[in-house]
């Protein structure tokens, strides 16, 4: 059966917004009210989120682009909703994450008051994170951004705590600077080109040719969006931010909220609207390996569990941005999977790390040991998702970070691949240590107390390991060509973007 066929497939794109918009403006209704309510229908919401995000896959491989029409009107001169390969791709990313999330924070959020509160920031986040990936209308794209930023800003700072708080407005600042460098740019492409459309931006570049304005939007597009993604540097507001959340928070700010408004708008913007020239690919190539080295070295030094997580996903970020900048097949390949890996075993650590403060009421490396002993699946999903991340076979993390190092061989970038792989090799250093002084070793006198965390929470990251274990998987030939290569051929089509999109109006 075609999909394509259907009614309601067309008006599949709207749910990813209607749905959390929706489920938060009933749990902010109901959720003090109803006992259980603000849990039991997250949850549904996000579990809903994920099963159309996985039917999204295969409308894709069945009906191509899908463009949905809002209000009925025609792009460019209504907004419309664009469903391709990167956009399915993402929405599967962002949405198994969010759903594993919410589960996980039913025990976890016990612990602080109005725990309605926490799901519809929560939901309003997701909501702003989805809009800006189906999104084809650049204002859009900002005004989403700015729903999901503002609700992180709130949910960073949702202990009210002196460091929570603190941490919360530096991030809001620099948030505040990224969206005026985003703003900005739209404004001046809109001045040159008249639209707000992406494929109709792109069409009327490729008219115009080389234009000075274009390289200044480019530039102001970079800090921007480079400051989402806590791209070395831009990077300052995400060591303290990511930390201070409550852990559910980390998981999707590392997992995928510096992806979905950082990453993926670089990539979708760089590569379909204003097309990749070989001197942004550098700039992004050089400011990716910056950015793993850097990291990775920041991160040793930690002794703040959270802390050392958050510079490593500034390290891991770093691979994904170089990988996508080099432009070839292989590396944007490489570099869609590695940001879906980091999505899953980044979580999985982050939500690792909110178990260990559960039961121990530390982050201090220095004060644990010997926790597996205590909170055997902690402890070992923790192992799982550091050597994963550590690029150890045969786990997820080594097959995406061996396809970036033969993507710079084959694009003959042998100092950048070298780069690559002493920051692995660094990065396993660091989560060694983690292990170490966290889970081996006696247990200390203090902690022969603590016990396992709730099952919800276990579940999770339960879940999330054995994506990190079977992640390789997505390379076997069938399952690769319905989910990575959909996504990377949208990203090497370049500014034939704008030819796929109108092509596919109905």
């Amino acid at each position: 059966m075609n999909l394509a066929s259907l009614p309601v497939s067309h008006n599949l794109l709207p749910l990813f917004v209607a749905i959390p918009l929706g489920s938060a403006f009933l749990v902010s209704l109901l959720g003090k009210r109803v006992k259980g309510f603000s849990d039991t229908f997250s949850n549904v919401a996000t579990f809903s989120l994920l099963s159309i995000s996985l039917l999204s896959i295969l409308l894709v491989k069945h009906s191509g682009t899908v463009v949905y029409k809002v209000g009925g009107w025609i792009p460019p001169i209504g907004i419309c909703m664009v469903l391709d390969g990167l956009t399915s791709f993402m929405l599967v990313t962002i949405n198994l994450i969010a759903f594993l999330v919410t589960i996980y924070s039913i025990s976890y959020m016990e612990r602080y008051t109005a725990k309605w509160k926490f799901y519809t920031l929560f939901l309003l986040m997701l909501a702003g994170m989805n809009g800006v990936i189906v999104t084809g209308d650049m204002f859009n794209l900002f005004v989403f951004l700015e729903i999901a930023s503002i609700s992180s800003y709130a949910l960073v700072a949702f202990g009210v705590e002196r460091e929570e708080l603190e941490a919360s407005f530096k991030y809001m600042v620099m948030g505040i600077m990224a969206s005026l460098f985003i703003l900005l740019g739209i404004a001046f492409l809109y001045s040159l080109t008249s639209t707000l459309n992406m494929a109709d931006i792109s069409r009327t570049l490729a008219k115009i040719g080389d234009n000075q304005t274009v390289f200044f939007v480019a530039a102001l597009f970079l800090m921007g969006f480079g400051l989402k993604a806590a791209l070395v540097p831009f990077h300052s507001w995400l060591p303290d931010a990511h930390p201070s959340a409550p852990a559910p928070i980390s998981a999707m700010l590392s997992g995928v909220l510096i992806k979905a408004l950082g990453v993926y708008a670089l990539a979708r913007i760089f590569l379909n609207v204003l097309g990749m020239t070989a001197v942004s690919s550098s700039i992004l190539m050089v400011l990716g390996a910056i950015s793993m080295v850097l990291g990775g070295l920041l991160a040793l030094g930690q002794e703040d569990i959270k802390r050392l997580f958050a510079y490593s996903s500034i390290s891991q970020i770093g691979y994904v941005v170089f990988a996508i900048g080099m432009g070839t097949p292989l590396g944007i390949l490489a570099g869609l999977f590695h940001l879906f890996n980091h999505a899953i075993f980044k979580s999985l650590l982050f939500l690792n790390s909110g178990s260990i403060e559960y039961a121990t009421g530390t982050r201090d490396l220095r004060k644990m040991g010997g926790l597996t002993s205590k909170m055997p699946v902690t402890g070992y999903s923790s192992l799982v998702g550091s050597m994963s991340i550590s690029g150890i076979p045969p786990l997820s993390g080594f097959w995406s970070k061996l396809l970036i190092i033969l993507a710079a061989i084959e694009a003959k970038h042998f100092i950048f691949a070298s780069i690559a792989v002493l920051v692995s090799i660094l990065t396993l250093a660091y989560y060694l240590k983690v292990q170490k002084l966290a889970f081996f070793g006696e247990l200390k006198d203090s902690l022969k107390g603590i016990k396992e965390v709730p099952l919800t929470m276990k579940l999770s990251m339960i879940a999330l390991s054995i994506i990190c274990i079977f992640g390789g998987l997505l390379l076997i030939p069938g399952v690769q060509k319905n989910f990575l290569n959909l996504a990377t051929e949208v990203l090497v089509n370049g500014t034939n973007y704008a030819q796929i999109i109108f092509g596919s109006i109905k």
